[in-house]
């Protein structure tokens, strides 16, 4: 038996009969980029993770990056982030010339320790970014209460945790400001790459839909106002040609490109009703997992009370990871390493001059986790397969 550990096809066969129409509806129609569908996607998205504002960008990274600008970090600034993540998360602060300063994470969740981020706070933190890691939400009351103890902005990078909730609200919605990706193979995933940001607060949703687009347009010269203490003048009228926009030359603040396709938009839109069945699926294939796993050397991926987790990944812990990866691999079972090397421990970090046995759980976690296919449409049979050759393992 041959099991990936992602397998996008299965997916796309549900999908097909209902998204290749749209698709060349898209494609025929002319608008390619922030059209219509995604004007529809943002509001859809809104309703559904319980925000005023969803702004779609370019990608996840783009998502951070606008987050932090329009925060106003910047060079001399500290950002507290988790280093057991992907690169993105620290890499949208050192981009911007601010310090990501890592805390370490809890063995449990895998995500940001409250009692570590506490620790590195000096006069010079702007935010702390914690990362739902694998679609496990962090402990979002206990950081909440540190920001606001220390005046302190907090972004959730919750790009592997759309749908998961804590006591029923949903991430994204619990700091200044929630970043989402839609990249592939997250469990809302686009035909390329894709990005949302989240917020409650109006005049950081200005700030979003104007750095997206080089800060031009109305929507650039609304940040500008915003910025400068003044009126935000009115919206233009709308143009019937969607090629042209009078608007379009002028431009009032810096900013990026980073505006989403409206053929992404699209396929997002034909996915999103199937997003909560999905991660259902995911559920009920981790929980396949717990009972039937049942090594004493290997720790299983814990949930924390009264969490809805969507389990983006399944990772469990191990001495034995390149090996039990390896094992599996000869009996057609795909798995994943995330993430190998913790951010405070990566070459492009090295300036900040973190050393081994700094972070011990994240470098802990680094050494032993592996991922299992955990993917929606798995079938049972696969699934006591994929649990059966784990148990079967011998280091």
């Amino acid at each position: 038996m041959t099991i990936p550990m992602l397998d996008l096809k299965r997916q796309y066969a549900l999908l097909e009969p209902e998204l290749e129409p749209k698709i060349l509806d898209c494609l025929r129609g002319g608008a390619y980029v922030m059209g219509k569908p995604v004007a529809h996607l943002e509001q859809t998205l809104a309703a559904y993770l319980g925000v005023r504002h969803a702004v779609a960008v370019g990608n996840g990274t783009d998502a951070l990056t606008i987050a932090l600008v329009a925060l106003g970090v910047g060079p001399g600034d500290e950002v507290i982030t988790t280093p057991f993540t992907f690169f993105a998360t620290a890499e949208a602060v050192a981009s911007l010339g601010a310090t990501p300063v890592f805390a370490d994470v809890r063995p449990d969740t895998y995500n940001l320790d409250p009692e570590s981020v506490a620790k590195c706070i000096t006069p010079r933190t702007k935010a702390i970014l914690p990362v739902h890691i694998f679609g496990q939400p962090a402990d979002m009351d206990t950081l909440n209460a540190i920001a606001r103890a220390n005046k302190l902005a907090v972004i959730e990078d919750a790009c592997q945790a759309i749908g998961a909730a804590i006591g029923g609200r949903k991430v994204g919605g619990w700091g200044d400001v929630g970043c989402f990706s839609f990249f592939p193979t997250k469990n809302l995933g686009a035909f390329g790459d894709g990005g949302l940001l989240t917020t409650n607060n109006d005049e950081y949703a200005t700030l979003f839909r104007a750095l997206r687009a080089h800060g031009g347009g109305h929507t650039g010269a609304a940040a500008r106002a915003l910025l400068e203490g003044k009126p935000v003048p009115p919206s233009p009228a709308e143009s019937e040609n969607p090629l042209y926009n009078p608007y379009k030359y002028y431009n009032y603040i810096i900013g990026y490109n980073s505006r989403l396709d409206t053929l992404q938009a699209v396929i997002l839109n034909v996915k999103f009703p199937h997003l909560d069945e999905w991660n259902a699926q995911r559920t009920k294939n981790a929980a396949f997992y717990q009972e039937h796993i049942h090594r004493t050397d290997i720790t299983l991926p814990h949930q924390a009370a009264g969490t809805t987790h969507v389990w983006h990944q399944f990772a469990l812990c191990t001495r034995y990871k390149k090996e039990m990866g390896e094992a599996l691999a000869k009996q057609g079972i795909g798995s994943g390493v995330f993430y190998p090397v913790p951010l405070h421990l990566q070459k492009a970090f090295d300036t900040l001059q973190y050393r081994p046995g700094a972070l011990p759980v994240s470098e802990m976690l680094a050494r032993e986790t592996l991922c299992l296919p955990v993917f929606p449409g798995m079938t049972e049979e696969e699934l006591s397969y994929v649990a059966d050759a784990v148990n079967a393992f011998k280091p």
